[in-house]
């Protein structure tokens, strides 16, 4: 009996202990359970917190295709760039490139006397050479064009033949030099970032956002 008496007021002793949290650092079980009073402190106005409208919703499953550009030179590209970062609406963009060919043409010294402008065209049809009026440089003008090329490589070989030939008086000109076009894509933008880019306004950004090209969606 004596030895009953003695369990029962040491287990009453031990849980007591433990519920005042004594042990915890020995059983490893809280006596007050699991508890995170630091998350509760932590909260900013809960009770602030409302869910998604269902149009909020919709449009965050919604996917779309954005561009912007094109710009002709690394220096628009990389002013757009910056606009974005510093709006921080946390989308991700790709940079298309694409290569503009240049136009380069074979054309008369200036023809200022309109005499010797129809003689030189009469000489050129003679020759079955079609020529047109020089246009896009009017420092240079009036003109005749005899051909039309994409590199200027290509352009001083043609200026060379002519020039076989005995044709005098011809120069390369450089209607449009090549360089390079960017894009900015945004491939896959929810409804809402879609609104929110399309709202930013900066001259950087130039006519803003706008669907993409056919070319652009397919490359993303």
């Amino acid at each position: 009996m004596r030895v009953l008496v003695v369990v029962l007021l040491a287990a009453n002793l031990l849980f007591f202990c433990w519920s005042r949290g004594w042990l915890d650092p020995l059983t490893g079980i809280p006596a007050q359970g699991v508890r995170e009073p630091q998350r509760v402190q932590g909260q900013q106005h809960p009770e602030r917190i409302q869910p998604l409208a269902a149009s909020a919703v919709s449009a965050l499953s919604q996917r779309v295709c954005l561009e912007l550009g094109p710009f002709e030179d690394d220096a628009g590209l990389n002013a757009a760039q910056a606009v974005l970062r510093g709006a921080g609406l946390g989308v991700d963009w790709a940079t298309r490139s694409s290569e503009t060919p240049g136009q380069f043409v074979i054309a008369t010294i200036k023809l200022d006397n309109a005499d010797f402008r129809a003689r030189k065209e009469a000489t050129y049809k003679q020759f079955k050479i079609n020529t047109e009026p020089l246009t896009g440089l009017p420092a240079e003008q009036p003109a005749l064009v005899l051909s039309r090329h994409a590199t200027l490589a290509e352009a001083r070989a043609a200026l060379a033949a002519f020039e076989k030939r005995s044709f005098k008086g011809l120069r390369v000109l450089t209607l449009q030099a090549p360089h390079t076009r960017h894009l900015l894509v945004v491939p896959q933008a929810d409804g809402l970032s879609a609104d929110r880019l399309k709202a930013l306004k900066d001259p950087a950004l130039g006519a803003g956002f706008r669907a993409c090209s056919p070319a652009a969606a397919a490359a993303g």
